[in-house]
């Protein structure tokens, strides 16, 4: 509980703004790890100096970060919330479970500069998401996807 309530305690900026800090987590991911564009269909063709002002990269990092707002806010009791969400990302979208560590390192670093997450609440971050990642596959393990 330790982990999730100090993440918490700096979610307030991210929540305000969920596009801004959204749009700051895909692009960041995208120019630090450029092959995970490729999995995201609809962005495949947007030049990295168009990502920052993309409405649609801002409004899908969004959606990223609500939905780990409401794994936070769950402090481990995630598995409805998050099954549907290891189901689609194992069947639909493809989604090898190492881009979730990725990611990781991405909202911990936005978070550290836009919301004042210093190094033990980045690791507490970390320590988090390991639970939601081993989750997520354990469901991948079920449906049979290696991702």
């Amino acid at each position: 509980m330790a982990d999730y309530d100090m993440v918490l305690k700096h979610w307030g900026p991210v929540e305000a703004d969920y596009n801004s800090h959204g749009n700051l987590v895909l692009t960041r991911l995208f120019h630090e790890h450029p092959e995970t564009q490729k999995l995201f269909p609809k962005f495949v063709g947007i030049a990295k100096g168009d990502l920052a002002s993309n409405a649609a990269v801002s409004a899908h990092g969004a959606t990223v970060l609500k939905k780990l707002g409401e794994l936070l806010k769950a402090k481990g009791n995630h598995a409805a919330i998050l099954k549907p969400l290891a189901t689609s990302h194992a069947t639909k979208h493809k989604i090898p479970i190492n881009n979730f560590r990725l990611i990781t390192e991405v909202i911990a670093k936005i978070m550290g500069e836009k919301a004042g997450l210093d190094t033990a609440g980045q690791q507490a971050l970390r320590n988090v998401m390991a639970v939601v990642i081993a989750d997520i596959d354990t469901t991948y393990k079920e449906l049979g996807f290696t991702g």
